[in-house]
């Protein structure tokens, strides 16, 4: 079961009224213009941040509470208030199990298996070890009921009455600066949380980096296995931002993103000392140390050789702890419609924001998942340090923070139990890495630093295969998501028996656009399915784009047993992380 607990100096706020009491506002997800390599006393941005203590925010940066750069509300739209619902909401979750996915219910009939992209065995500093739990749905009393009743709800009539230009017309107007405008115009002392500062409207230059010089970057990843391939109804990006100590300069930035993408992608069964990444140019000279094991200094080498032992510049006294991000690592991740012609939607159906607000020690660590697994043991249910003001705080060091539709489009924040819907997948599950999903599956090198974009990328395998990853989902899920609802996946790789066509997905594999997008019919009705959500704002019932009821997923848990260990389909080989030295 998907289950956080809090680090042992927040056990005194566990009563779930304690916490609504105290009011916490805590945080669920081109061009010219970047300093330039030389430039040795401009940082790449400061940007807002959330603060350290759960409790009251923390310090915001410079620019909380007024807008953080020049901008102006859009067109003919009016302020309006993003946090009220969520203010009201403080306290108030009516399913304590909201962190337990809709993809956990699903009926495997001991014979399709989706849980091992995400149940996988121990690894250090993910020692979650819960592969196990591909074979039992191990609930506690209250997640035995599935509460995801949207899978089950027949929207069909309220679909057929959406437009393809009305849905069309909706997913292309853009809902992320009328959003910017609203939280700039609320007082720092009434919002302590996260405010938007990327400017997506100027967005990134051919290095990835915001042209707004908010120091966020943008990168190019392979969507994971499942929910988040477009054909199942959603786009996304995802930027990361680094300390500012860590950004004093262009190149000092590129060094030490280097290092971390090193040690948060390459694959854990492989020694420091041993390890090999292929990385953009980065400057050695600048850095100060042999990056690529050749016994010299270089001003442009794309290999680092060895897992350095600390970071560099401001940040050469910080250790680099493999499989861990820095304290004070920030990533800005937007989920958006699938847009038919342009694959990525202007309008975002959620704008998710994570920092790592304290590096836990080894200790601390290990302290944790043998907490969470204590409980586990008890049938306590998920609790977290915080409210939907300033996000939600795991077990682990991230405080998230989340922003999703109001009824009418505008991006607002999200509620207590909205947040809770955050926690389960970035707290403790085995397939994280330091409960993180995308930036240890960024594309290697220089070509991985620009805005996602999936087109050309190959169906590369996982760490440790040799067949390509979405193959391998194909082969063991027997279909192309977790409820084996999508039909077109199944019509265009299966066959009448059920057996994957080999030739029809070898064919697709050299290029993720053609494997993993819907055709234009299904992309418009999965929009049109999620915005008949959006309007009734159901998101506590599932936010799960299904254009028709869903058969193939239990609607309350009466055996524990998938029967996938009975049939031998459990699979202990599952990783986060990719082998990319398919790539040419």
């Amino acid at each position: 079961m998907h289950r956080s607990t809090l680090p042992p100096l927040l056990a005194p706020l566990a009563p779930l009224a304690l916490i609504a009491s105290f009011g916490l506002g805590l945080a669920c997800r081109g061009g010219e213009g970047a300093p330039s390599d030389t430039d040795e006393s401009d940082n790449i941005g400061d940007g807002g941040e959330v603060g350290d203590d759960p409790d009251r925010g923390g310090d915001q940066g410079s620019d909380q509470g007024e807008s953080p750069d020049p901008f102006d509300l859009p067109s003919g739209e009016a302020l309006y208030d993003p946090i009220a619902t969520a203010r009201a909401s403080i306290g108030q979750i009516d399913n304590r199990e909201a962190p337990v996915l809709p993809q956990c219910y699903t009926r495997t009939e001991g014979t399709h298996n989706p849980c091992w992209v995400c149940h996988v065995p121990a690894r250090y500093p993910n020692v979650m070890a819960d592969w196990d739990l591909q074979g039992s749905y191990q609930f506690s009393a209250v997640g035995k009921t599935n509460h995801w009743t949207n899978l089950f709800a027949d929207h069909s009539a309220e679909i057929a009455a959406i437009s393809d230009e009305e849905i069309l017309a909706w997913i292309r107007s853009d809902n992320y600066a009328a959003l910017r405008a609203a939280i700039a115009a609320i007082p720092a002392d009434d919002y302590p949380g996260y405010r938007p500062d990327l400017d997506f409207a100027a967005g990134f230059d051919d290095e990835g980096f915001a042209v707004d010089h908010s120091g966020w970057r943008a990168f190019t990843y392979k969507p994971f296995s499942g929910v988040f391939w477009p054909t199942n109804g959603s786009t996304d990006d995802v930027m990361i931002r680094l300390p500012a100590h860590f950004r004093e300069t262009r190149a000092l930035y590129k060094i030490n993103l280097a290092i971390l993408e090193a040690s948060m992608a390459t694959d854990l069964s492989i020694p420091d000392a041993e390890i090999s990444w292929t990385v953009e140019p980065i400057d050695e000279t600048v850095a100060g140390f042999d990056l690529d094991g050749d016994g010299e200094l270089e001003a442009a080498v794309t290999q680092i050789l060895g897992l350095p032992a600390h970071y560099a510049g401001g940040a050469a006294e910080h250790p680099v702890r493999r499989g861990l991000y820095p304290e004070d690592t920030e990533f800005l991740h937007s989920v958006r419609y699938v847009d038919p012609d342009q694959g990525i939607s202007a309008r975002m159906k959620e704008l998710r924001y994570s920092k790592k607000v304290d590096e836990l020690a080894k200790w601390a660590i290990l302290a944790a998942y043998e907490q969470e697994a204590e409980d586990k043991d008890e049938g306590l249910l998920p609790l977290y340090a915080g409210s939907p003001m300033v996000g939600l705080r795991n077990a682990f060091g991230w405080q998230l923070q989340g922003f999703i539709e109001d009824d009418q489009g505008r991006l607002r924040l999200q509620t207590h139990e909205e947040h809770y819907f955050c926690m389960g997948c970035h707290s403790t599950i085995g397939g994280t890495a330091d409960q993180s999903f995308s930036f240890p599956r960024k594309q290697p090198g220089a070509a991985g630093w620009r805005y996602q974009d999936i087109s050309g990328m190959p169906d590369v395998p996982q760490a440790g295969h040799s067949r390509g990853e979405v193959a391998t989902y194909l082969e063991r899920v027997g279909a192309g998501d977790e409820f084996r609802a999508n039909q077109e996946m199944i019509e265009r790789f299966f066959d009448e028996q059920g057996a994957l066509d080999e030739a029809a997905v070898a064919a697709a594999s050299a290029d993720l656009s053609d494997m993993l997008m819907p055709s234009p019919a299904r992309a418009l009705a999965l929009g049109k399915a999620y915005l008949v959500i959006v309007r009734e704002q159901s998101f506590v019932h599932g936010r799960d784009a299904v254009i028709a009821p869903v058969a193939n997923v239990f609607e309350s848990i009466e055996d524990e047993s998938s029967g996938l260990s009975e049939s031998g389909k459990m699979y202990a080989d599952g990783t986060l992380r990719l082998d990319w030295s398919q790539l040419p």
